[in-house]
């Protein structure tokens, strides 16, 4: 996976993890590779279980009251997941950067990536977006990749369900 300037593959990578969390290793494996995660090594059940303290770290972030909060909490999953940077290229993919160890477990990649993405996306793009669903029986969290940064709505589904509400909530009142 590339990470590009806002952060964007990898804050998706997060919010998909965290909206359906992987149940095995197997899964974890195939999720992140479909999302374009090179997989270097075979993933554990301890793969597993970091993945899971990283996006636990990553809705804190999501759910944090303001700014300054989100911030604190993503400089401290930075301060965790420090690596420097590195030049490579693998299986074709050409020359991008690796926000890790050459020899890092998938449960210790992600987290790097989720806190490296999320802080690429925030400062590139505002830290207003990252947030949580709208619609209330939803909840789910989402990277606000639109063009204004006012995306209430973690899909098209959701924003129909909801315009569709307000249109029969409206007709029932008059």
């Amino acid at each position: 996976m590339q990470l590009n300037p806002y952060g964007e593959d990898a804050v998706n990578l997060a919010s998909a993890l965290a909206n359906r969390r992987p149940e095995h290793a197997a899964e974890l494996a195939d999720r992140c590779s479909a999302a374009g995660l090179l997989m270097e090594r075979p993933v554990t059940a301890d793969d597993l279980g970091r993945a899971q303290a990283a996006l636990d770290a990553w809705e804190a972030i999501v759910d944090a009251a303001g700014e300054q909060e989100r911030a604190d909490l993503l400089n401290r999953m930075l301060a965790k997941a420090a690596a420097f940077p590195r030049l490579t290229s693998h299986s074709g993919t050409g020359w991008h950067l690796h926000y890790r160890d050459t020899e890092e477990p998938l449960g210790s990649v992600l987290f790097t990536l989720f806190a490296v993405g999320t802080s690429l996306h925030l400062a590139g793009r505002g830290m207003h977006r990252l947030r949580r669903c709208e619609v209330t029986e939803c909840g789910a969290a989402f990277a606000d990749t639109s063009r204004t940064g006012r995306q209430r709505y973690c899909s098209q589904r959701c924003a129909n369900r909801d315009a569709v509400r307000r249109h029969r909530a409206r007709a029932a009142a008059t």
